[in-house]
């Protein structure tokens, strides 16, 4: 692909947009334009809140895989330069992206993801504008061998205090824990010991969740590789099953997290479907060297 960034003095420079999903933010590049060859080293050092442009990863907008049913992939890298599997709040905002980009002039997009295909309903408003996305986050796993050691039988401890949480794979490893009080719990104590349990071979995003009231969950998350975000979209799924699974909730919840409110719904075909905004936060060039 022919590198069609600006130049400045020298310096190659591609175009990026940061958007964010209730406050889950990402640095987008339009990879149909723009080589992005180290995205793991651009993603630490553009994430960087004080000397990049500070974000929860970057996100790469790629043409399909061949022979693969979509019309764009999506490669996702968290903070630390690791690459994740799918991030719901990510895939909304690549639907609101493509389309209010002219990428395509459809309200149904397909994506493909680390975590297979998902399917973008795109919501409009009055002006034309992407509203908000549903995302057909696929079928929620509890028993992933690769993703979770179930001998420690839903039980695990960080400085000293044990957790009960319940295990939710939703193509990326969650760990949901239910607790009496969502506010003055240390998520950062706790989340960056957990994230690297044993019982989690390939680390996990730790959930921690209140119910407020009957389909209302109070949620704050650890992510894997990003530490303490404002939103999750695959947690905030992962959260309404476990609520569903364990009796505390219905197969309906709103998901309240510090950046906003999910929509999720366990559908009777299995599948989990998030509804929730997508917004444009600014755009730049940025230097490659």
């Amino acid at each position: 692909m022919q590198n069609m960034g600006k130049t400045y003095k020298n310096e190659h420079f591609v175009h990026f947009t940061k958007m964010h999903g209730a406050g889950n933010d990402y640095i987008y590049v339009n990879t149909l334009i723009y080589d992005i060859d180290c995205p793991e080293e651009f993603s630490r050092r553009w994430s960087a809140a004080h000397t990049g442009i500070g974000s929860d990863g970057l996100v790469l907008i790629c043409k399909p895989t061949e022979g693969v049913d979509a019309d764009f992939r999506m490669r996702i890298f968290n903070a630390d330069g690791s690459e994740a599997m799918m991030c719901g709040n990510a895939s909304r905002c690549i639907g609101k992206y493509v389309y209010e980009k002219g990428l395509t002039r459809s309200t149904e997009v397909k994506l493909e993801t680390l975590s297979g295909i998902k399917v973008l309903r795109l919501h409009l408003d009055s002006r034309g504008k992407v509203e908000s996305v549903t995302v057909d986050m696929g079928e929620p796993c509890l028993h992933q061998a690769e993703q979770y050691d179930e001998s420690v039988g839903g039980k695990v401890s960080a400085d000293g205090r044990e957790f009960e949480g319940t295990f939710v794979s939703m193509g990326n490893p969650h760990f949901v824990i239910f607790v009496n009080d969502i506010i003055n719990i240390d998520i950062s104590c706790y989340g960056k010991v957990l994230e690297r349990d044993p019982a989690f071979p390939q680390r996990c995003n730790i959930e921690f969740a209140q119910v407020t009231a009957r389909g209302k969950i109070r949620t704050r998350v650890w992510e894997r590789g990003s530490g303490i975000t404002m939103a999750c979209g695959t947690g905030a799924c992962a959260t309404a099953v476990a609520a569903a699974f364990t009796g505390r909730g219905d197969r309906h919840s709103t998901i309240c997290m510090d950046g906003g409110d999910l929509d999720i719904e366990w559908g009777e075909d299995n599948h989990v479907y998030m509804t929730g905004p997508a917004e444009f936060a600014f755009e730049g060039d940025i230097s490659l060297d």
